[in-house]
């Protein structure tokens, strides 16, 4: 369903629909990306993403790349 009809089916706009959506899709992520901060103990990498909203994206890399380097480290 395009963004429109689904904007129009809630009485929404389509930009106010696409901001809900970010912010879920950041929300998720920023979740997990936590979660694996705090089990990892980087309390540093913990406030960054806290602090930081970047969609997604800072989550994201910090899952796929950055946590994987210090399991790495470990072995």
């Amino acid at each position: 369903m395009p963004i429109a009809e689904l904007s129009q089916l809630l009485g929404i706009s389509p930009t106010f629909l696409i901001i809900i959506l970010i912010a879920i899709w950041d929300g998720i992520w920023k979740l997990i990306a936590l979660w694996k901060s705090a089990k990892n103990s980087e309390l540093a990498w913990f406030i960054i993403l806290a602090l930081i909203n970047s969609a997604g994206i800072l989550p994201i890399l910090y899952i796929y790349i950055f946590s994987k380097e210090k399991r790495k480290k470990k072995k």
